[in-house]
């Protein structure tokens, strides 16, 4: 069995990694629910926002960055305001979760980003999931109020 240090040496070696969509799918979409029950969530927004403490973050293009290392997917940002950034997630991981009719969440992802932006902007920011059928993506719509400052 390998050390923790060499499993972390191995990840940060940049180099291409696949993923298993069954492996994937089996914790996100059966294990995860069946632990957590009705509020997974809920749970898993606070789990993301917990996750962006651990791994602060300095700006967007290391969030993008992040997000395409964790295999979460290929993050844009499609448009930004005073009081709002709208991002959109795209990855061969979540075509079959936004196609499928049952319900399907990204609050791992929503509470991260809702948490990064909240650290990089010193304001308290909150984060909204629209899967997007059509195009097979999803849509995060993070918001702030600039007088809530943390």
């Amino acid at each position: 069995m390998k050390e923790s240090t060499d499993v972390d040496q191995t990840l940060n070696t940049g180099e291409p990694r696949t993923i298993s969509i069954f492996g994937y799918e089996l914790i996100r979409e059966i294990l995860l629910p069946e632990i957590l029950g009705k509020d997974s969530p809920e749970i898993l927004y606070w789990a993301g926002k917990r996750l962006a403490r651990k791994f602060p973050l300095t700006d967007y293009d290391k969030v993008i960055e992040f997000f395409a290392n964790a295999s979460w997917g290929q993050l844009e940002i499609k448009k930004e305001t005073k009081s709002e950034i709208e991002f959109e997630l795209a990855s061969p991981l979540i075509v079959s979760r936004v196609k499928s009719k049952a319900e399907h969440f990204f609050q791992l992802e929503a509470g991260f980003l809702a948490q990064q932006i909240e650290l990089q902007k010193e304001v308290i920011a909150e984060t909204f999931e629209h899967p997007v059928k059509k195009s097979n993506k999803v849509q995060f719509t993070v918001k702030w109020d600039s007088k809530d400052q943390i």
